[in-house]
């Protein structure tokens, strides 16, 4: 196996349009590709795919029963935070601060976690293993 690349991530959603309003119109990812049942977003590097969790049968459990978090860097957390919250987004944990960065953790409406990075180190577009100590658990 020559794997080159995570490719996407996919989210099995209840309801797409309400996932596609939080991740487009909330978080501003732009979409890449839409079809009925399945939304790409994103630009570059992996990327976020939405897909219903079942056309037939309920969707259950969240980030915290299946552990599952989307991790997002961002240039300003403070600010990401503020406007989130004005945008009326859960706030799963507030900010905190830590030698490599800081860390807000919310929900989106499916209540799976999304961590919002703000590293300190030069590089500030460099992905990182630098999630220690930022798990929501």
């Amino acid at each position: 196996m020559n794997i080159k690349k995570v490719g996407n991530v996919i989210l099995a959603v209840k309801d797409l349009d309400k996932s596609l309003e939080f991740y487009n119109g909330i978080i501003g990812l732009p979409i890449k590709n839409q079809r009925r049942s399945w939304i790409d977003l994103g630009t570059s590097g992996a990327l976020l795919s939405l897909h219903p969790a079942s056309l037939t049968a309920q969707h259950s459990g969240s980030s915290i029963e299946n552990g599952i978090t989307i991790g997002f860097l961002v240039g300003d957390v403070q600010s990401a935070v503020d406007e989130l919250k004005s945008k009326g987004v859960t706030i799963y944990r507030d900010i905190i601060e830590k030698d490599i960065g800081k860390n807000a953790i919310i929900q989106d409406p499916d209540e799976y976690l999304i961590s919002l990075f703000e590293p300190i180190y030069n590089d500030k577009d460099q992905q990182t293993g630098g999630y220690h100590g930022f798990t929501p658990a």
